[in-house]
């Protein structure tokens, strides 16, 4: 397992060299909410090797405790099925205190996200799983600049 964590660290350190990223500014705070363990641990991996700070949450009302205990997210990556609370249902409440917060959904059940949700809102977008480092890589950057490529910073406005 730790041969497969530290391919994944490099994996994303590659990419941000690739795409001229660097850690320079303020990293960009990530909330990630994920009910399996193996999910939350991936894209976690994936994120903090690429510069991007990182709190991680197992449901709904971990992630609410965790944006309660003061913390300020630029970005909900979010499962969309979990138990106690959707994906969507988080989203909405913690909009609630930060109208702002950008929201990318990774989900394998994207027919669920569309059946509870007519249609994705301003500042949100979906990623299916499972995805590559790339692909996880570039959304981040995208939901959180509204951009990809060379000269993208974590934290860059």
């Amino acid at each position: 397992m730790k041969t497969f964590a530290a391919a994944l660290v490099q994996s994303a350190k590659r990419w941000v060299a690739d795409h001229s990223l660097s850690t320079a500014y303020q990293p960009t705070s990530i909330l990630i909410v994920d009910d399996e363990e193996s999910i939350r641990r991936y894209v976690d991996r994936v994120l903090s090797g690429a510069g991007y700070r990182t709190t991680l949450a197992v449901d709904g009302p971990d992630a609410i405790a965790a944006a309660a205990r003061g913390g300020r997210f630029d970005l909900l990556l979010t499962d969309v099925v979990m138990p106690k609370m959707t994906g969507a249902e988080l989203a909405l409440r913690l909009r609630q205190d930060d109208p702002g917060l950008k929201v990318l959904y990774l989900t394998g059940y994207s027919d669920r996200l569309f059946a509870e949700k007519l249609g994705l809102c301003d500042q949100e977008a979906f990623l299916e799983k499972p995805c590559s480092v790339a692909g996880l890589l570039e959304a981040v950057s995208l939901a959180t600049t509204g951009r990809v490529g060379p000269g993208i910073k974590p934290g860059q406005p």
